[in-house]
């Protein structure tokens, strides 16, 4: 399942994470995958794959599925995208909080995403927010 805005989770548990940094017109993608096993977090769960998938076979997986997403990414509207990164995320209505800083936050109910990425944020009144960055926990 996907958690915005970068995270991968198998079983409710955090097994992999993107980052994403801009320089100019160009951006770095990274990484990081539980292939052998999971940190010891105090915040979160982790899994892993438990050395099921060595480094060296995983590493042309994850390059070619990238370039096969980043061609698709390039051809189609971005509310396709949306779409399917909404189809394998968690369901519209969890009860998310929103993290911007170790002590500013604001819980709300996952509304689905805009066509170029934004969380949408439901408030207890019904309000829409955007969040463009944060963490996220899963209520």
């Amino acid at each position: 399942m996907l958690k915005w805005p970068n995270d991968v989770l198998l079983n409710g548990k955090k097994l992999a994470g993107i980052l994403l940094e801009r320089s100019g017109d160009r951006v770095a993608v990274g990484f990081g995958v539980n292939l052998a096993s999971a940190p010891q977090l105090p915040d979160r769960q982790g899994a892993s794959l438990n050395g099921h998938l060595l480094p060296q076979a995983f590493a042309p997986l994850l390059a070619g599925s990238f370039a096969r997403l980043l061609g698709l990414w390039r051809r189609s509207e971005p509310g396709l995208l949306a779409q399917a990164w909404l189809a394998r995320a968690h369901p519209v209505g969890t009860l998310l909080t929103v993290h911007s800083s170790a002590e500013e936050f604001v819980t709300g109910r996952f509304d689905g995403i805009e066509p170029d990425g934004a969380l949408r944020l439901r408030g207890e009144e019904g309000q829409i927010e955007l969040i463009r960055a944060g963490d996220i926990s899963l209520r």
